[in-house]
């Protein structure tokens, strides 16, 4: 597809991509059918890049979370001049102050626990909202600041049920008469395991996260909680609709940037956003190792100097 000014107008306010690609096996794992039907893998890379010189193409930018930007590496490493622009809901990424879709889903987020509450109060009920966040508590965090939860289990911190109840009991035995948990798919509780599901679609991870608030909600009925409970699972609306402000700006100053990278020649480097200042990285540290929430953060100390549990 080539990206003219026709092709491109408008874009800014949609979410998704125009160019239907996916790190969905890859080229290091491409998926291959084979006559009986059985899918296997295959390492496609070299192919990529004979075929990019054929087409005469300087180079590549390559835009995605965690999973995208290590192909990138692998690439760089093989010879392709290839740059990455962080995108990725979880702002999961290390090198970078954020990445773009991420305030996006945040906003979805606490729009849904603003929404949530309306019905705790009126009905006296703990209300579970599941968000996104196999290994990183961002959204989760986030969201439950913005929207004022009581409880906000992230996957950086195995829960205690045993704190859970208590504060649970506290609130809706109170004044208040109800709760609102804000839980991240990956979170778990001490001495157990993430809620997941094993995938069999081939490309994919072999694991499916998803049910963790179910999960949460039948402990706490095992608990003894009598109160009634209602769980929401946010799933795939966070990733789709309209970009927030913040989103737009920043993807279109990270585009800007990686253009300037090309032009410059700075190959195996990210585009990081570090406050105030887009700078470049080199892919192989925003890859090291994932961007998560640290427990003694000023962020966490806000949400702990508002009330919030994070049943530790």
């Amino acid at each position: 597809m080539e990206l003219t000014n026709d092709k491109i107008a408008g874009i800014h306010v949609r979410g998704g991509t125009i160019l239907g690609t996916t790190n969905k096996g890859g080229p290091f794992a491409w998926p291959v059918k084979q006559k009986n039907g059985k899918m296997i893998a295959k390492d496609r890379s070299d192919e990529l890049i004979n075929r990019m010189d054929e087409l005469g193409i300087e180079a590549v930018i390559n835009i995605g979370g965690d999973g995208s930007q290590k192909i990138s590496q692998k690439l760089f490493e093989k010879g392709c001049n290839i740059i990455g622009v962080p995108k990725t809901i979880d702002n999961d990424l290390s090198a970078t102050d954020y990445t773009f879709g991420f305030q996006t889903a945040v906003e979805i987020a606490t729009d849904a626990v603003d929404k949530l509450v309306t019905t705790a109060f009126s009905h006296h009920r703990v209300m579970i909202l599941e968000v996104m966040g196999r290994e990183a508590g961002w959204i989760a965090l986030h969201a439950a600041i913005a929207g004022g939860a009581e409880i906000c289990l992230i996957p950086e911190i195995p829960y205690d049920i045993k704190k859970i109840v208590k504060t649970v009991n506290e609130r809706t035995t109170g004044d208040s008469g109800f709760a609102n948990i804000v839980i991240a798919e990956g979170a778990r509780p001490k001495g157990g395991k993430m809620t997941y599901k094993r995938s069999n679609e081939f490309g994919h991870e072999k694991i499916k996260l998803g049910g963790a608030g179910i999960a949460l909600e039948n402990q706490l009925q095992e608990e003894g909680i009598h109160a009634d409970i209602r769980t929401t699972i946010l799933g795939h609306l966070q990733r789709g609709g309209i970009p927030s402000a913040f989103d737009r700006i920043l993807a279109t100053q990270m585009g800007v940037k990686a253009f300037e990278m090309v032009l410059n020649k700075q190959y195996g480097q990210m585009v990081a956003y570090r406050h105030p200042d887009l700078i470049a990285v080199p892919i192989k540290q925003a890859i090291a190792e994932p961007n998560l929430v640290q427990l003694n953060s000023p962020l966490m100390e806000t949400a702990r100097g508002v009330g919030i549990q994070f049943a530790e």
